[in-house]
């Protein structure tokens, strides 16, 4: 992903969250660049991916929760 792109991604996700924390840096690992990570506060807390599937575009955010965190 482009980081004009994670720019854009990370002021959405800050605004809907309201959480100026909150980053989206494109994954350096990622050769079809159609992902960005997402942190809040430093720590990572998912990816987003890109879909242009059928002729739109969108986005998926997957995020992982442990079952030690929720204690």
């Amino acid at each position: 992903m482009e980081a004009g792109e994670a720019s854009r991604i990370e002021r959405y996700l800050r605004q809907k969250f309201n959480n100026n924390t909150l980053k989206a840096k494109p994954r350096s690992d990622d050769v079809a660049e159609s992902s960005a990570e997402i942190s809040m506060d430093g720590e990572f807390v998912g990816v987003i991916f890109k879909d242009t599937e059928d002729g739109d575009t969108c986005y998926h955010f997957q995020m992982t929760i442990l079952d030690e965190d929720l204690d």
